[in-house]
């Protein structure tokens, strides 16, 4: 698997930081576990910061100051780059979310003819939404944008927008800019990962009608 579509810039660096909401930093750090381009950026970056923290090193830092830092770093390091080991059905950061091995055991919800879902469950403090999302063969999803941050990442089959097409380990990293039409390969399901920040924006009167009810 070689990501043809890589995480954006101030994501990488969000990323190394440990600053990302939890629900993009499942996301990215899914795709950073298998794109070597973006894991080689996310070293540079904490490199980076490494250079920055010695050369801050004689500043005087106040108690709580350090104490939300090393809380910060304790939680950012349930994302870091994961040890060799038997792969996985899923991305290791998105596996320990599941209560399923395999996607064949996903309980999906219908949501439309050709759409499922599956809410994955983050802690209570978690800013963010992440969903599974299944769209059949040779669907096309409506015309929309989004009401803020939104990064999707494809786990299994591809589809293809006016930015090129995406397929397995491919990320669509995209702000409340970008409008997009995606449409499914004819040759099987797409199964993605989505992490969102705020609703969906869809362009038809239609596709706002059924917006409650299919949950994006």
């Amino acid at each position: 698997m070689k990501p043809n579509h890589h995480l954006d810039d101030s994501t990488l660096l969000a990323y190394a930081a440990g600053t990302l909401d939890e629900a993009f930093s499942v996301v990215a750090a899914s795709h950073v576990a298998i794109c070597p381009a973006c894991r080689e950026a996310v070293r540079a970056a904490e490199a980076l910061g490494g250079e920055l923290l010695e050369v801050a090193g004689s500043a005087a830092v106040s108690e709580d100051c350090r104490s939300r830092t090393f809380a910060a770093l304790e939680q950012a390091g349930l994302y870091r780059l994961p040890v060799a080991q038997p792969r996985p059905a899923f991305p290791r950061a998105l596996a320990r979310l599941l209560p399923v091995a395999s996607l064949d055991e996903i309980a999906w919800k219908k949501k439309a003819p050709g759409v499922a879902i599956f809410d994955v469950k983050l802690p209570a403090s978690a800013k963010g939404q992440l969903k599974l999302l299944r769209i059949g063969a040779g669907r096309a999803m409506p015309e929309h944008g989004h009401g803020g941050e939104e990064i999707t990442m494809v786990l299994k089959g591809a589809y293809v927008d006016h930015m090129g097409r995406f397929a397995a380990g491919d990320v669509a990293d995209l702000d409340e800019d970008i409008e997009h039409r995606p449409v499914v390969d004819d040759s099987g399901e797409c199964i993605c990962l989505v992490a969102t920040e705020r609703p969906t924006r869809f362009k038809s009167f239609a596709a706002r009608l059924m917006q409650p009810f299919v949950g994006i």
